[in-house]
């Protein structure tokens, strides 16, 4: 890595930097949010599961973190094994150095039978539910875009009745798959309702995160049926509501579910939703597919972000800022492929931020 020229003067504050993209204006740079939750607790002293357990510490860990690595991203709430423990099973929480985020360690669904016992949870108690609420006040309080999780359709489903088991049903028993899609649909449009009841509509952006449906573990054929028709549904229910930007993280090898997901609106009335994507998808063909009437967000590999040397994260940096500043109406920010993970070297996220001081400025 050369050595880095002198820093550049940015002219906005984070909040200024993120209007202007949402609204297609030019920034002074790219913006940054790098996409990050149980690192930022173990940046400021605290247990992972803290960022899982206490709103009031994983808001606090997230701003603060920013605030030492200078990124645009606002604090925000949700994980990925998201459906199990709100359902009435239960969660494990992050304990040991290796283990990054909560995952199911008793799901809702193990047997046919229970596909028709399943019962719609009480969204103002059930699971994650009361801190996310707690965590969306936070946000409330200090004046940040209010997020609610709406994980995906069929990573909700993978987590009632656990992944291998769904794709088993996929293919021998696809109405019972059906039957968990609708209750995961309904559980979503009541969740969203319970926030936008709750709060400005014209503040909420909700963050949808879809790993299970990547091609790693479902064929486009099986996105169209299992997928599409119940993720669309979601969004066209919840903007609806009067929300008017969706932020939907495309997880993992979604390259042939692609033209699926341009069928499903993430904004609406002209403002855009937010799109990030996992390394697997080259951001030249996201903008190219999505960028029009979207921001695209990613795609350093998190892997890199942990394993690679500062020089390695700093020129994938760069590729993305060259590929992403093509995007039309300025709308590219740079992010991480998935999470930063919790063991990413700190000078790494560093680095990051390095990156888009010397290469992401719009001249």
């Amino acid at each position: 890595m050369a050595m880095p020229s002198p820093p550049r003067q940015e002219t906005m504050a984070p909040h200024e930097r993120m209007g202007a993209i949402m609204m297609g204006q030019k920034p002074d740079r790219v913006p940054f949010s790098p996409f990050i939750f149980g690192f930022c607790a173990k940046n400021v002293g605290l247990p992972v599961s803290t960022v899982y357990e206490d709103a009031e510490k994983s808001f606090f860990a997230q701003l603060r973190t920013a605030e030492m690595y200078g990124y645009d991203g606002a604090p925000l709430y949700g994980y990925a094994s998201y459906g199990g423990w709100e359902f009435g099973g239960d969660i494990k929480m992050p304990r040991s150095r290796w283990e990054q985020a909560p995952v199911v360690a008793h799901y809702p669904v193990e047997s046919e039978e229970d596909v028709d016992r399943l019962e719609l949870p009480d969204v103002e108690r059930a699971g994650s539910l009361p801190i996310s609420m707690t965590f969306s006040r936070l946000q409330e309080k200090f004046g940040m875009p209010i997020t609610v999780q709406l994980v995906g359709v069929v990573t909700l489903v993978g987590e009632l009745c656990s992944v291998d088991r769904m794709c088993r049903w996929m293919i021998k028993r696809p109405e019972l798959v059906h039957k968990l899609m609708r209750k995961a649909v309904d559980h979503l449009v009541d969740v969203a309702k319970l926030w936008v009841d709750t709060f400005p509509v014209e503040r909420m952006q909700p963050f949808v995160g879809d790993a299970t449906s990547a091609n790693q573990v479902i064929s486009p054929k099986q996105f169209e049926e299992f997928a599409l028709p119940y993720q669309k549904e979601v969004h066209e229910k919840v903007l609806d509501m009067g929300v008017m930007s969706m932020f939907n993280h495309i997880c993992g090898e979604q390259n042939l579910n692609l033209p699926f997901w341009r069928q499903i609106p993430h904004g609406r009335d002209g403002v855009p939703g937010i799109l990030s994507f996992g390394h697997e998808v080259d951001l030249t063909t996201a903008i190219e597919m999505f960028g029009e009437d979207n921001i695209i967000a990613g795609n350093v590999e998190p892997r890199l972000i942990q394993n690679g040397t500062p020089e390695e994260v700093f020129a994938a940096c760069v590729a993305c800022l060259e590929k992403g500043k093509q995007a039309p109406n300025y709308r590219y920010m740079l992010m991480a492929g998935c999470e930063v993970p919790v063991e990413a070297p700190p000078y790494n996220l560093f680095t990051m931020r390095k990156a888009v001081m010397e290469h992401g400025f719009y001249d």
